[in-house]
Formats: structure tokens, sequence, C-alpha cells
């Protein structure tokens, strides 16, 4: 498998993209359970994407999220646009930290790359929470490559927790996927496209006890190899005290996101299932429960 990364990390975009629908396309065709739930994921969004063509479509862009990912921790850089970056300039005058909400869309691992590539002349990083892989090559991989100039990694622990409190707190910036579920313990159940999901209450209580803005952000992927945009939006409501109200808000935000490209959202991940059991369940304010 090393090899494997090292070899696409070596491949130009275009051609890892290629190679990576190609894989999306046959996992989607030879996976019934994947398929299934890639299908009802789709129904339940009540988008108007039921095509064979659209369908195919969202599971070339699966298979190339997945093959990217040696050539954005690896290789050379890639090209990156962008379409609102003034949003986030309005958010550091404030003098107060960033929290990013980005979901399973487009290529969500260029975005804290491109923030940390833009800001980090600033002086300015960002910390992403992320679940470390089981392997622990795989492992190795991740860590050495997104702690970079800027970009910063904070493992899904109450000591992850606390770093970013601790970032946020220095008028930093920290990037979460809302639409992951979190361990039980660690969420609330919301509505998702009508469908009640487990989601994490992490991002509300950060910008709620650091005064953070809550900022919108994804990395649409674009065709030939060109590179990506990094779109950011605002969150357009007034965020709810009530940790549930929060949640659903959250939830509605995402799928405001996923409607401006949903052939790029990620229909085949377990979005519905139980939050998986935690020795000990971590409160987002730094206790336990």
């Amino acid at each position: 498998m090393r090899f494997v990364f090292r070899f696409l990390s070596l491949l130009p975009l275009w051609l890892v993209h290629a190679l990576g629908a190609a894989v999306g396309v046959l996992a989607y065709r030879g996976s019934a359970v994947y398929r299934k739930r890639f299908l009802e994921n789709v129904r339940l969004s009540r988008l108007d994407a039921d095509s064979h063509a659209w369908l195919a479509h969202a599971a070339r862009h699966a298979g190339c999220m997945v093959a990217e990912l040696p050539r954005l921790w690896m290789g050379a850089s890639v090209s990156v646009h962008w379409d609102g970056a003034q949003l986030i300039d309005a958010a550091h005058a404030l003098g107060k930290g960033v929290v990013f909400l980005t979901p399973h869309l487009g290529c969500f691992e260029i975005t804290p790359q491109a923030y940390a590539q833009r800001y980090a002349g600033e002086g300015r990083s960002i910390t992403v929470l992320f679940r470390p892989p089981r392997k622990a090559w795989l492992n190795n991989v991740v860590t050495l490559s997104r702690n970079r100039a800027g970009l910063h990694t904070a493992p899904t622990t109450l000591s992850g927790v606390k770093t970013l409190l601790k970032a946020l707190k220095s008028g930093q910036a920290v990037g979460l996927l809302p639409d992951q579920v979190p361990p039980d313990g660690l969420g609330v159940w919301a509505p998702f496209y009508g469908r009640e999901a487990y989601t994490m209450t992490l991002p509300a209580r950060l910008a709620q006890q650091t005064g953070a803005t809550l900022l919108l952000a994804w990395g649409e992927r674009l065709a030939g190899g060109r590179g990506f945009c990094v779109h950011v939006r605002p969150f357009a409501q007034t965020l709810s005290a009530n940790s549930s109200a929060a949640a659903t808000q959250i939830n509605q935000a995402m799928e405001g996101l996923i409607a401006e490209c949903p052939e790029q959202y990620l229909w085949g991940y377990a979005r519905y299932k139980l939050p998986r059991a935690e020795p000990v369940a971590m409160r987002s304010d730094g206790g336990t429960a």
C-alpha cells in the first residue's frame, strides 16, 4: 500500500482523477451494500438526481475523493482557486477565531491545506479534528502530511478538543466535518434530509465558548485536473443555545452546501449509522460525562 500511495502521489491530478473515477464506478457496481446505501441517501435528499448518468457521475466523484488523497498528502502542490475568501478576511478582522464547517463534499482535504497555504504567512494557522487511522503506517503518513506550515491536527479525544479550544482562544482557525457521526455521548439526534442522524454538538460549543465566527467551506473538484476551488459561505443563522436546535441548524447548512454541487457529495457515507460506544464519554466543553 505504501508503494501504491507513493505511485499515486507522483501522477498528474487529471490521471489520478481518471483512475479514481474508474474505481468509483467499479465499487458502486460491485458492492450491493454500498450501492443500496448510496441510493437510499440520494432518495432521502429528494434532489433531482435519479438518472443513471447522474448516479454514475456521483460514483466517479466518490472514487476521485479516495484516489486524490495520496496526491494531496505526499505530492506536489495543486492549483487552488478561491470563492469567498473575503469572508475569512472579515472574520480575521474581528480578532476572534474561525470555525470552518465542511461536509463530505468535493475534496474536503483541500480546504485546510488551502487555508494554510494562503494565511500561514500572516501567522495564522488551522487545526483540523480527525480520527487517526487504525493502521500504524497509514497513521504515520496522514500525520506527517497534514502537519505542515500553518496546518495542524487534533485527534478525536479530550486532549484534541482542548487543542481546538486553545487554537480558537488565540484567534486561530479550526476545521470540522459536522456530518461525520461522532462517538456516543458527543452528539444529539437531529434531522438530516428529514431523517434523524446522530450529529456532533462540538461545532456549536466551540463557537459559543470562544466567540469564534462560523464559516462554511467546501472544495470543488474541477474537471480536467485543473485543481480545486474552495468555496466559503457565511453561516446565515444565529446559532441556537439549545444543542439539538443548533445541530439542526448546522445540518440544514450542510444541506445547503450539498445543493451547490450534489454530485460531489459522498453519498455512500453511512450518515445514519448508530454512534460507536466510547469507554469514557467526552464532552466538548472539556469535561467528561
